[in-house]
């Protein structure tokens, strides 16, 4: 007798949606991991390495919520559950990474200080759990912003801060990094770039400066890059004030010439 083939049995179309599901969840567990991993080394005054795997847990958080809109899976249950690494990765961790590398030095007041950077990023991700995602820009900058850059900080200067006279500009640095997240102001989200359009071949040139620069020092190309983006709102914010105030003083003159020219305007009787 031929020995017959075993059929492997069908997986149903429910237990495929299963491991659909658990993939991008893989990814936030990964992130989570990474965070936690990060408070262990920075324990361990590792805080370079500690700084690494926030920058690592920040790929695996653009990765999870990538996979889940791919792979059509987005759930209130993964939303949430991602909010809840974040906390982890991009709160506890760098929080914890700023006060051992530049605000031990004065403990109450550094303690204060990464507290407050902890809870503005809560606020800024139960602030962005409770708004539309659909807009072009997120209001106050995205709490992986702010972690990244005390992640891109430390190292670029992994030794701790031992003078005391820097501990102001490491609290200030800190301090600016929570308040622009609570903020109001917009930070573009890059959902709407539409990357099937024509780009001019500058644009394609500019990305390919980008990655060779990244091969040399990528470190700093990164830090440049985000400060770029940290300062864009900020900047946008202020100079559209300061061209409405130049618009309300050039009209000025204009509304003077225009009541000289017409007498009644203000309202006062005239002889004719």
């Amino acid at each position: 007798m031929s020995a017959r083939r075993r059929r492997r049995p069908r997986r149903s179309k429910g237990q495929l949606r299963k491991g659909v599901y658990i993939l991008p969840s893989l990814f936030t567990v990964g992130n989570i991991f990474c965070g936690f991993f990060s408070l262990v080394q920075t324990t361990r005054g590792r805080l370079e390495s500690a700084a690494i795997f926030i920058l690592i847990a920040i790929l695996a958080d653009n990765l999870d919520g990538r996979i889940a809109r791919l792979t059509r899976t987005v759930t209130a249950f993964g939303e949430e559950y991602d909010s809840l690494a974040d906390v982890v990765s991009f709160g506890a961790a760098p929080a914890l990474l700023a006060f051992q590398w530049g605000l031990w030095q004065k403990p109450r007041l550094g303690m204060a200080v990464a507290f407050l950077f902890l809870v503005a990023g809560s606020i800024r991700l139960a602030r962005f759990n409770s708004t539309p995602h659909d807009e072009p820009y997120f209001k106050g900058l995205p709490i992986p912003g702010g972690a990244a850059a005390i992640a891109l900080m430390i190292l670029i200067s992994p030794a701790p801060v031992s003078h005391v006279a820097f501990m102001p500009v490491v609290v200030v640095f800190v301090l600016g990094l929570a308040l622009l997240m609570v903020s109001n102001l917009p930070y573009p989200s890059f959902k709407n770039v539409n990357l099937r359009r024509r780009w001019p071949t500058t644009t394609l040139f500019l990305i390919a400066v980008i990655f060779s620069l990244l091969t040399f020092v990528p470190t700093h190309v990164l830090a440049i890059l985000l400060g770029t983006y940290i300062l864009s709102a900020p900047f946008l914010v202020l100079t559209g004030k300061l061209r409405g105030h130049r618009g309300q003083d050039a009209s000025e003159p204009g509304e003077e010439k225009e009541a000289a020219s017409n007498p009644a305007a203000d309202g006062t009787p005239h002889d004719s």
